[in-house]
Formats: structure tokens, C-alpha cells, sequence
């Protein structure tokens, strides 16, 4: 089985109007630009982009704007999966509508020490219902968010029952001995890394890309990190020590008001700053000691 996907996918941040609503327009022209600055793909709709803030409509309307700018289909990888089986089901409908067929899915991960039997039971059921042969499926193990893990147990459940539907997984644990143990237990399988500094290392030992925040600002350095893993020269070590400059630089205060505050300075566009509740934008104080940070941008 090929791996499926591969590469530097964004986990995008999503720009809001002032009326806290997704900013359609903003949001196509910043996935262009990272496709530009070397992105193999949008990841939208996820933690960073504030997903679980935006109702079934909202998320819809927002790929749909993506798809219409002319962005192609292959190249997105939304966010489905919410604690509603049928909404879920829903969303990855729609997605696959639109010509998108990889998505990334969470979980349930409302309710708390579900069994392997419930985890597994969910998944399958999104995939019976959505029947769909063009589906994959990216688990989305982020478990000190959703407080739901995916054990090795349940993947290999899930491959072996739908081995051309569940092909990879997005682990933001920050456990780098859990992605080696997937990339040893699993051929095939695209582990990607959920933090920006681990892309490097899990490249060399297999890893198939990573989905990362950090992204957002450093998509260059990322994209050549992938490109140029085994080179093992200078420039590399230059675009890891950015990627972790960045990457410990939006980690000081709350990561995604950070992105948005350094974002709004990069683009010039004020409405950067703005989160929907419970999410809060960075006090004035605290944009101002992250901005006097600074972080030189180079060219690789």
C-alpha cells in the first residue's frame, strides 16, 4: 500500500471577520500562499484552525470557498470528526463531495474511558455510513486535547477491517517513541508529526510528513526539511534551528492567539488577531513581549 499522505501539510489557522464569523476571502489567499512557500497540502479545520468553535455550516462554507478559489481538491485535508456519529458522518460526506477525499478524523472525545470495542465501533461506523471507495481516513491521535487516545490496537483493528481507507495518522502526543512504534507495527501507514521540531527526526526513522501549527509561519523551512532530510548540510541544520526558534517562540503564551498575533504582524492584517470564544486573542501586553522577540525570516 502506498503511503498516503506525504509531506508538510499546514494546520491552518483560520482568520475571522469582525463579526467572528470565518473570513472566506483571507483564508483562500493565506492557503495560497503556503502552497507557494512549499506546502504539500491544507490541512483546515483542525485544532489550530479552531474547529471545534465553528458549526457544521460554518465548516462546510469554508471548504467550499477554498474548492471554488480553484485550490485543488487533493490538496486539502479537512477535519470531520466531532463527538456526533452522524454529524461526522456529514462532514466527511460533504468533503468527499467537493473532490476531497482525505480527511482527518478525531475521535468521539466527549465522553471519557470509552473502550477499544466503542472507539473502533465508531470509526467503522463513520465508514459503513459514508461508503465511500474514494475515502481516507487520517486518525487523529491528540489525546491531551480530546482525552481520547488511539491505541495501536484499535489502528490495527481499523486496518486490517478497512486496509485502503485508514491510511495514516496524525500524532500531536509529542510521544516520538509512539511514532516510531506505528512506523515499525504498521508498513504503509503515514505517521505524520503533529509538532514542527519532530519532522526531521521522524523522517530519518520513516515517518511519512508532518500536520503542524508552526507552519503558519515557517512553511519554507518545513518544505525543505522534507525535500532535503538526508542531505545532512548546513542549510538543514539552519531550517531545523528556525523551525525550533519558531516553534519555542509561539509556545511562551497561549500557541494559536501567538500564531494569529505574529501572523496579523507578517501580513499586515489586523484581523489576524481575532479568536472566537472561549479562545481569546493575546492581552496587548503579552503580543507586545512576543512581538519584541523577533525572529529573522530567510530564504532556503
Amino acid at each position: 500500500m502506498d503511503v498516503q499522505p506525504k509531506g508538510v501539510f499546514c494546520a491552518a489557522l483560520t482568520p475571522l471577520d469582525a463579526d467572528l464569523a470565518p473570513d472566506h476571502a483571507v483564508f483562500v489567499k493565506h492557503c495560497l500562499r503556503l502552497l507557494s512557500e512549499g506546502c504539500d497540502g491544507i490541512a483546515l479545520l483542525g485544532t489550530t484552525g479552531e474547529a471545534n468553535s465553528f458549526s457544521a455550516s460554518e465548516r462546510k462554507a469554508l471548504i467550499e470557498s477554498v474548492v471554488r478559489a480553484g485550490i485543488a481538491p487533493s490538496k486539502l485535508l479537512p477535519g470531520t470528526g466531532v463527538p456526533a456519529l452522524t454529524e461526522t458522518v456529514e462532514l466527511t460526506r460533504h468533503a468527499l463531495s467537493l473532490g476531497v477525499t482525505t480527511v482527518v478524523m478525531l475521535p468521539p472525545f466527549y465522553y471519557k474511558d470509552i473502550t477499544d470495542e466503542g472507539l473502533y465501533a465508531s470509526y467503522s461506523e463513520v465508514i459503513q455510513r459514508v461508503a465511500d471507495v474514494r475515502l481516507k481516513v487520517v486518525l487523529y491521535h491528540i489525546p491531551q486535547m480530546s482525552h481520547q487516545p488511539i491505541p495501536h490496537a484499535v489502528i490495527a483493528r481499523l486496518r486490517a477491517a478497512y486496509p485502503d481507507v485508514i491510511v495514516g495518522i496524525k500524532d500531536s502526543s509529542g510521544d516520538f517513541a509512539n511514532m516510531t512504534a506505528m512506523i515499525e507495527k504498521f508498513p504503509g501507514f503515514a505517521v505524520l508529526a503533529g509538532a514542527d521540531p519532530l519532522l526531521l527526526p521522524l523522517l530519518k526513522k520513516g515517518g511519512a510528513g508532518c500536520i503542524t501549527a508552526t507552519s503558519n509561519l515557517v512553511a519554507r523551512e518545513l518544505a525543505y526539511v522534507f525535500r532535503h532530510y538526508n542531505d545532512d548540510d548546513a542549510a538543514l541544520e539552519a531550517a531545523q534551528n528556525r523551525i525550533i526558534k519558531a516553534r519555542e517562540r509561539v509556545s511562551v503564551f497561549p500557541q494559536i492567539a501567538s500564531l494569529k498575533t505574529l501572523l496579523a504582524q507578517e501580513t499586515g492584517h489586523a484581523g489576524w488577531r481575532r479568536l472566537r470564544p472561549p479562545l481569546l486573542p493575546l492581552s496587548q501586553e503579552n503580543a507586545d513581549k512576543l512581538l519584541a522577540t523577533g525572529l529573522v525570516k530567510e530564504q532556503v
